[in-house]
């Protein structure tokens, strides 16, 4: 392909393999000039990112005070007199300039090298957080922006979103129940608070563990085996964490070494059994409270799926279609089991291990081997590439702009057709001491668009990548560049967003929604085309990964998956059972749903998991089922839309406008359907799964 001028600052004017290897060199000079730029303002944007620890206290301060006066000011307001300009207009006005301010203190708890600056910024976060409580309890408030709920005539559907949406924050938080009512509502707010709380505590104060010989872990790589703590007389100690069970389930050769880790594992914390009966109680007390039939309907009523009722239905549906499929891979594993041990029967503590056995039969891929194909700025300069293409957006990287450490880059984004400043996004890659551990993105600044002005967003992309490993350019497991391009695709929403509200905006979307945008990015990683683009030889970035290789990481993605899909869903069928059903005997559940979900394999002798599900006693209760919903509507958008063609720029235009930017203030359901041309359907998910067969 033809070479365009290279301009710095025009990073994807480029095209073809040429222009990946000049984006990818100017990552790496950026990077190395960080160090020298001079500060300058980032227009648009509210976000601080290099306050000082007294910095932060003190604008966490007037954060408070600023909000204090909006909401007396608008709790001043007669009943006769409310209105859009003095109720509304003051809250929306608010929460649009207080957010960025807000995240500025917040932030550096997780990033800043200080820290002096770490422990100010948690300070700050928990004044703030106690005073945005306050105001969500607040009647004086709720009753002056309730009584606009029986007006708004000719206002827009975001208002009236915003609206609907602040008098629900308010009677969620019991502020429209009679004083007996508000203190129950407070004391089961505490005990739910105290007991899920004390669930985790003791999941993280575990310690027990196992002990075993070499030969009994035989099947484990030696770098594992060495990172072990020994026992007096010389074997190997098992802790009950993830991190070391993992690799034993799935790696380990011998069965009764993954059967006794299994049931070690499923009955750590017997004391969380009772504890989550307790939590079980109160949540549907609360929910009753409140007017609902029971915690679950409670939990889901202000998300895509509107009911338990609806959740079950698709829980259900799902599994059934499913049972065909499981029952073909469960046949295999049995024969494979039989064949490496004998007769020994086959467990829920083998899937893993064979599962993993089969696939690298059937596909021999060395992740290893691939990695040596991903360099970190390759593979940014591909996503940028594939974006560029994709959704008609530029990127260019902001020089000189104020960051918290070296390594950090700002880039802006742009429409391509109007040369209009879309957003901007800080990407914090690698990793460093006192730093945060995890791969998310953190919304900055909300964009917002209102009587014809924007308000630009910010995201944040925080990894823990290395940077540089044996002095070579840092390279990703293809796990990690399927992470980042989820990643990304939350950075893309964020950015594409323009509801009118800030509170409807970002990030901040109905839970069960803003995954979609995210999983529907991961498909690119398993596309010939877009593999190629990402891809290149560490030592020689102009060779790409293979054809062959592209087809066997996509046959490899979905292959074997309906049993574990299956153990996800019985997780999310018990979540949504003792959240919807009063008096659930925890441990008959357990026993008569696994083998009912797992086409007849029975659940491990010894075990309850309930003890040891850290997922439905605090975060995820009654939503566990979240993610397999996003994933099964991200399938659909992928097969019907974009799989022919997956650079189809009109296509790609569509789902920015039709699907990223309208915001909380529109039915998420809606938005799919109107995208799709048609509700959604689970049929590509299960397809996509079939066709590996």
């Amino acid at each position: 392909m033809a070479k365009q001028k290279r301009d710095r600052n025009n990073l994807i004017a480029l095209t073809g393999a040429a222009a990946l290897v000049a984006i990818a060199v100017n990552f790496a000079i950026s990077a190395i000039n960080n160090k020298h730029r001079k500060k300058k303002d980032v227009p648009g944007s509210k976000v601080r990112v290099d306050l000082s620890a007294s910095e932060i206290m003190k604008l966490a301060e007037s954060i408070i005070k600023k909000s204090k006066q909006v909401h007396d000011a608008v709790a001043s307001i007669p009943l006769d007199k409310v209105g859009y300009v003095n109720v509304i207009l003051p809250l929306a006005e608010l929460e649009a300039q207080q957010f960025p301010l807000i995240q500025s203190c917040v932030f550096p708890k997780w990033l800043s090298a200080s820290e002096d600056v770490r422990k100010a910024s948690a300070e700050a976060e928990r004044k703030i957080d106690a005073h945005i409580t306050m105001c969500r309890k607040r009647e004086d408030v709720y009753r002056v922006v309730k009584a606009l709920t029986v007006t708004g005539d000719g206002w827009t559907t975001d208002a009236k979103s915003f609206t609907r949406f602040l008098v629900r924050e308010f009677e969620r938080n019991g502020v429209n129940l009679t004083l007996s009512k508000k203190e129950e509502w407070q004391r089961l707010t505490a005990n739910i608070d105290e007991l899920s709380m004390q669930y985790i505590r003791n999941l993280d104060d575990d310690c027990s563990f196992l002990l075993f010989t070499d030969m009994e872990l035989e099947g484990l790589p030696q770098e594992f085996l060495k990172s072990l703590e020994r026992s007096e007389d010389g074997k190997r100690k098992i802790i009950m964490r993830s991190h070391q069970i993992s690799p034993v389930l799935e790696l380990c050769k011998v069965g009764s070494t993954r059967r006794a880790v299994a049931i070690s594992y499923g009955h750590r914390c017997e004391a969380n059994v009772t504890i989550l009966e307790q939590l079980i109680q109160l949540r549907h007390k609360l929910a009753r409270l409140l007017g609902f039939a029971n915690y679950a309907d409670y939990a889901t009523d202000d998300r895509m799926a509107k009911s338990s009722s609806k959740v079950f239905e698709f829980l259900e549906n799902l599994s059934a279609s499913l049972n065909d499929l499981a029952y073909r891979e469960l046949s295999m594993l049995k024969a494979l089991k039989k064949k490496e041990e004998g007769e020994s029967p086959f467990g829920m503590e083998d899937l893993s291990y064979y599962v993993k056995r089969i696939k690298d039969q059937q596909f021999h891929i060395n992740f290893g081997v691939i990695r040596q194909y991903f360099p970190i700025n390759l593979v940014l300069s591909g996503i940028f590439k594939i974006c560029q293409d994709l959704f008609g957006l530029g990127f260019k990287e902001v020089e000189g702009a104020a960051v918290w450490h070296p390594d950090v880059q700002l880039f802006s984004v742009s429409d391509l057709s109007s040369k209009e400043l879309v957003g901007y996004f800080y990407l914090d890659l690698y990793s460093r001491v006192g730093k945060y551990a995890h791969t998310c993105v953190i919304a900055l600044q909300n964009g917002l668009l209102s009587n014809g002005s924007r308000q630009i967003p910010v995201a944040l992309l925080v990894s823990q990548f290395e940077k540089e490993v044996d002095g070579h350019p840092g390279l990703l497991q293809f796990s990690e560049v399927v992470n980042l391009f989820h990643e990304f695709g939350h950075v893309v929403h964020h950015i594409c967003n323009c509801a009118s509200f800030s509170k409807l905006s970002g990030l901040r979307l109905d839970p069960d929604f803003v995954e979609i945008p995210a999983l529907l990015m991961e498909n690119w990683c398993y596309e010939n085309l877009s593999l190629r683009l990402i891809s290149g030889f560490h030592q020689d970035i102009t060779k790409p990964i293979k054809d062959d290789l592209c087809k066997s990481l996509k046959r490899w993605r979905c292959s074997f998956s309906a049993l574990k899909l299956k153990q996800e869903i019985f997780y999310c069928l018990f979540d949504q059972i003792i959240h919807s059903t009063e008096n659930v005997d925890i441990n008959g559940l357990f026993k008569h749903l696994y083998p009912k979900v797992m086409v007849g394999l029975p659940l491990l002798r010894g075990i309850n998991p309930a003890s040891c599900f850290p997922r439905t006693a605090i975060g995820y209760e009654a939503t566990c089922y979240s993610h397999i919903w996003s994933e099964v509507f991200a399938a659909d958008i992928f097969a019907s839309k974009f799989h022919d063609d997956i650079f189809n720029l009109q296509t790609g235009l569509q789902f920015r406008n039709t699907v990223l930017a309208p915001g909380r203030g529109k039915d998420p359901l809606e938005m799919l359907s109107d995208f799709l041309g048609r509700e959604p359907s689970m049929q590509a998910f299960l397809d996509k799964r079939a066709d590996t067969y």
